[in-house]
Parts: structure tokens; sequence; C-alpha cells
């Protein structure tokens, strides 16, 4: 297969843009926040625009010190937002998140980068902040919603263990569903680009089921992790 992608023109590139007008145009007639959709559409476009110049900076740099410092904001980003559903105890659970991210998350980016992928060198960025990016982002996302859930499970008078084994477990189903819908319901984002840029879907195959085992490990691995280290302050849910 031809492993090339087509750059898409701008005036290709606008058509996009049709749909998405006539989606604003239900919203302002039905009178659902129009304003707050249109934010959003500016928004996402000067932060991918903005996102695409840095990542070219960042690829041809090749920089470990530069990698590594993406990758630790992300770290700090993800572990803070991730919080947001205790925002009474964000500050005393920061460092613990920090933790969990690392631990959880990192262990499982050097694992994928380094006996999976062999990459050469090791931090390769064009690889190394992606893969991150996917495992920060989705262990935040797994760590906002079993926050939510022990609080929810504290409030009401359940036992701190039976409270956090509840928050766990309702916080893995989305990843759980998505790996039991992928190739039935779904193709997924990486292994879509993949294919769209020509490359055969039976090696787009293995990167995506490294893909979901990565996600699926690091998302338990830091929820986990946090759920425990931050025991003492998390018993103050009820408290809050």
């Amino acid at each position: 297969m031809d492993a090339t992608i087509e750059t898409i023109p701008l005036t290709n590139l606008a058509v996009t843009f049709i749909p998405v007008l006539l989606a604003m145009f239900i919203l302002i007639k039905w009178s659902l926040q129009a304003g707050n959709a249109l934010y959003s559409i500016v928004r996402m476009l000067v932060q991918l625009i903005l996102v695409g110049y840095v990542l070219v900076y960042i690829f041809e740099s090749n920089d470990v010190w530069i990698t590594l410092a993406v990758i630790a904001m992300m770290i700090i980003a993800s572990s803070w937002i991730g919080l947001r559903t205790l925002e009474k105890l964000r500050v005393q659970l920061f460092g613990h998140s920090i933790i969990a991210s690392i631990l959880g998350g990192g262990t499982v980016l050097l694992i994928v980068i380094w006996p999976v992928l062999t990459l050469e060198p090791l931090y390769k960025p064009q690889f190394t902040i992606p893969l991150a990016g996917m495992i920060f982002a989705n262990s935040m996302n797994t760590i906002s919603l079993a926050l939510e859930r022990l609080h929810a499970e504290l409030k009401n008078g359940v036992k701190f263990i039976q409270a956090r084994n509840t928050a766990m477990h309702t916080s893995m189903i989305p990843i759980i569903n998505s790996m039991f819908a992928v190739g039935l319901v779904s193709l997924p984002g990486m292994m879509t680009g993949q294919v769209l840029s020509g490359v055969s879907p039976l090696i787009a195959v293995r990167y995506q089921i490294v893909v979901m085992c990565m996600i699926f490990a690091s998302a338990a691995f830091s929820t986990a992790i946090l759920l425990v280290l931050g025991k003492p302050v998390l018993e103050k849910c009820t408290e809050n």
C-alpha cells in the first residue's frame, strides 16, 4: 500500500465547516447556547494551529530536554485537571496525583517506547509525545470519574474500601466498553489515521493493540495509586 497521505488544500478544508454551520443553525434556532459552541470551535481551531507549529519545532529539534519538558507539562496539567471533581481537596491531592501519573502512566510509557517499539533514540518525540498524550489524557479522565464516584459513595455513608472499589470499577467502564467495541463499532483514532495514510490495516492493528493495552493499564495503575496514596485526604470527602 502507498504509505503517503495527501495534503488537504485549504479550500477543501473549508468544506468541512458546511455541516458545522448547519449544526450551528440548529443550535441557534433551538436557543441551545450557540455562542458557547461557536467559542469552542474557534478555540479548537486556534489551539490546533498553534500546536501544529509547536510540534513541528519539537519534532525537528529532536531534543531530549524539550521532549521531557513537554511530558512534564502533560503530567502537571492532567494531574491538576483530573482533580476538578474534588475542588476543595484539589491542593492536598495534587502531589499524590502527580506521583500516580508518573508511576502509573510513566511506567507504561517507558515499557511501550523501550521493549515494545524499541525507539532509537528512546525519547524520539514523534512517538513519545503523542503516546504520552494518550496515556495521561485517559488517566486524567479515569481519575476524575473515580473521584466523583468516591465522593458520592462516601457521602452516602459507604465505608472507604467499598467506596474505593466502586469508584475504581465505575471509572474503568468507558475504557472497558471501548475495548469491547473496538473493531465492531468503531475504528480508533490511531488506527484510522494510519489506514488513511496508506499503512496496511494488519500493521495498523498491531499499533492499535499496543495503544489499547497502554491506555487500559496506565489508567488502572494511575487511578489505583491515587486512591491508595490519597486515602487520608480522600476520607475527608465526607467533611466537604
